[in-house]
């Protein structure tokens, strides 16, 4: 529902009083310039500014801004700032819950408040993509109007989850991901602000890092955690808010894992190796503690995309594709879902089996071009595609292997240095039984002798 100007007066009191609210409230910040972050959206005459009157010639730009970011980067924060630098009615709604109707009651509102009070509004639309093309539809007339100033946030990429005419109406601010450096400066300036806790506890640095893992680069779920933290040391009568106390807190053990130390590459290695020893269960553990202790889930899915060609490849051709696919939805949603894809794709990489016959494969292939064992391509080999060519015997005696009813045409293709050299020894595991059995077939017919 529509907040009313009874609502209004509660949001101003708060703004006045704010000691009864959450920290991540207490902590929103009420410019640009106290904005965590999107330092790119916040350059000095950079469209975001403009929207707010900084600059030369005020407020410019379209009435409608769409910010797509992953969750917890500030967008629910920028919708704020934006409303309160032009001194605008402020109404959140979620794609979620809310539908047309509640939209165009909050359109009629926005348009009694503009006619009988002079004040605009700012709706901040939160997950945009789950409306339908007619939900989104409804927008466009107070969108075009300038009924409202429509702030809407995504997940998922606008162009494919926002229809065109809104797209094509909007300002498109993509936000990135929040640093450590980023939350860590959040956090002092909340342990330090009067509106935060005005210096009434002190966090160590071990504190302050299992902060910023449990985070997950959210903002608001770091301000939550310090909140917490903080009332349960103060309870216990404790100057600074320890290791454990945190822990207790939150619920959630520090995992012994620097990102940037031994612990990040030896879990990223057991991570691996269990995948490749098909033990499952040890597999998950080490991608929990990766999960757990904040490492970036793209790295992770880095690391299964190299498992799937190194221990598993043509044992289970459909390995790399999903690893793959789970690389590009991890970059698209992070997490905490991105969780959900990586144990899909760990679960399946170490249930696979295992090859790593095209590893070696290149291996030995690529040791012989380092001894210096290559030699020139045989002239029917060569491209035929210029004039000279066949002067020079290039593609002459070529055959094409498709004129032949077996499909292999039986005729040299390796340097002579090289002809009876084998890299691929193919196993007998999951799928390449298959690949075996061609390699054999097609050597006997390519008249191969056996190395």
């Amino acid at each position: 529902m529509e907040p009313d100007l009874f609502t209004a007066a509660a949001e101003e009191r708060q703004e006045k009083d704010p000691a009864g609210s959450p920290l991540a409230v207490r902590m929103r910040p009420r410019t640009l310039d106290e904005v965590v972050g999107q330092q790119h959206l916040l350059k000095p005459g950079s469209p975001l500014r403009r929207l707010v009157g900084e600059g030369a010639g005020g407020p410019a730009g379209p009435s409608s801004v769409i910010l797509w970011g992953p969750p917890g980067t500030g967008k629910t924060t920028l919708a704020y700032v934006v409303s309160k630098a032009t001194n605008k009615r402020f109404v959140e709604l979620s794609a979620i819950t809310a539908g047309v109707k509640e939209v165009r009651a909050v359109i009629d509102g926005a348009r009694r408040a503009t006619g009988g009070f002079g004040k605009e509004t700012v709706l901040f639309l939160d997950e945009i993509h789950r409306f339908s093309k007619a939900q989104q539809d409804s927008l466009l007339p107070a969108v075009e109007n300038r009924w409202v100033t429509l702030i809407a946030a995504t997940t998922e990429n606008p162009y494919f989850s926002v229809i065109s005419p809104l797209l094509s109406r909007s300002l498109l601010l993509t936000l990135e991901p929040l640093t450590d450096d980023d939350l860590r400066g959040l956090l002092r300036r909340a342990l330090a602000d009067e509106r935060g806790l005005g210096g009434a506890v002190a966090v160590p640095e071990d504190t302050e890092d299992h902060l910023l893992r449990i985070a997950g680069g959210d903002a608001r779920r770091a301000l939550t955690a310090l909140e917490a933290a903080a009332g349960a040391a103060l309870d216990k009568g404790e100057p600074e808010i320890a290791l454990s106390t945190l822990e207790e807190t939150v619920d959630r053990a520090a995992v012994k894992y620097d990102r940037d130390g031994d612990q990040h590459y030896d879990v990223a290695s057991a991570l691996i190796k269990s995948i490749r020893g098909s033990d499952v269960d040890a597999a998950l553990h080490y991608l929990a503690r990766m999960i757990e202790a904040g490492e970036d889930p793209r790295f992770i899915a880095r690391r299964l995309m190299i498992s799937a060609s190194e221990d598993i490849g043509l044992a289970d051709p459909n390995a790399l594709p999903l690893a793959v696919a789970a690389a590009q939805a991890v970059a698209m949603i992070g997490f905490p879902e991105a969780a959900l894809t990586l144990s899909h794709t760990t679960i399946a990489l170490a249930l696979a089996p295992k090859s790593n016959a095209a590893t070696m494969a290149i291996g030995a292939a690529l040791e012989d071009v380092r001894k210096g064992l290559a030699g020139p391509v045989p002239p029917h080999l060569r491209d035929g595609h210029y004039k000279g060519a066949a002067k020079l015997g290039h593609a002459q005696g070529y055959v094409y292997p498709h004129d032949l009813s077996e499909g292999i045409a039986a005729q040299q293709y390796a340097p002579d240095a090289l002809q009876d050299r084998e890299y691929y020894t193919p196993s007998r595991h999951g799928a390449e039984a298959r690949y075996a059995d061609a390699v054999e077939w097609t050597r006997k017919h390519l008249g191969r002798k056996r190395s």
